[in-house]
């Protein structure tokens, strides 16, 4: 089953680091999320491949939308 990786919180897709089919091993970073002039970056919760991203630089992601699914 994938690993679902989602928001914390309320904010701006500043940096996608990661494609769908990287390998990422568990606290790599995936993507960087801006808010209130913070970056904050969204780690992989476990190893594998990045089956799914479904962010792009410039989207807004509410809390607990879907940021990338790793299998």
């Amino acid at each position: 089953m994938a690993e679902e990786v989602r928001a914390e919180m309320v904010a701006n897709v500043w940096k996608v680091v990661v494609a769908e089919g990287a390998e990422v091993e568990d606290g790599d970073t995936l993507v960087i999320l801006e808010s209130m002039k913070m970056e904050i970056p969204v780690l992989a919760e476990a190893s594998g491949t990045v089956s799914r991203l479904a962010v792009a630089e410039g989207d807004v992601v509410q809390e607990g939308d879907l940021i990338a699914e790793i299998g």
